[in-house]
């Protein structure tokens, strides 16, 4: 460890993890780089497009603007971490509401709107609109983007 690395402390989707950073790397950079977790892109580089949104004790988060050391000892749950033996009710509703086209935005949307209904298990469309406002989707799949997530909010209320 150089002087100027760091130690880092996360738990990724149910697994601890242990590493030395510099401080200036990004989280996205320690979930790609590291850890081979692809979901999460880098598009904009500024934290602005959604498309590198994960979940970061529970609040999504922008990692291409986050610093992995301002992260240490948390609980980071990535779009991969959502199988577990099949897809999470987002995914599909995802799949079934064609809710993506390229998927290029699709892990971050997804990732945005789990934060959404992990706190409010019945939002309104609007709500919904709101929540997803920081993700762009260039394939312009807004619509079926709120009814896949609505959809999903039913099927998680319905266990």
């Amino acid at each position: 460890m150089t002087s100027a690395e760091q130690r880092l402390s996360l738990t990724v989707n149910g697994t601890e993890q242990e590493f030395r950073v510099d401080p200036g790397e990004t989280l996205l950079e320690v979930l790609r780089e590291r850890l081979a977790l692809n979901g999460a892109r880098e598009s904009c580089g500024q934290g602005v497009c959604g498309t590198c949104t994960v979940l970061v004790d529970g609040r999504a988060v922008a990692t291409c603007v986050r610093l992995a050391v301002l992260s240490d000892g948390a609980t980071v749950e990535t779009v991969e971490g959502l199988e577990d033996g099949g897809l999470h009710p987002l995914q599909e509703a995802f799949v079934q509401h064609f809710a993506f086209q390229c998927g290029f935005c699709t892990p971050g949307m997804i990732m945005t709107a789990k934060e959404l209904l992990d706190r409010n298990p019945q939002p309104s469309r609007e709500e919904i609109r709101e929540q997803l406002a920081g993700n762009i989707c260039r394939c312009g799949a807004y619509g079926e983007i709120v009814d896949a997530v609505e959809a999903a909010a039913q099927r998680l209320r319905q266990g």
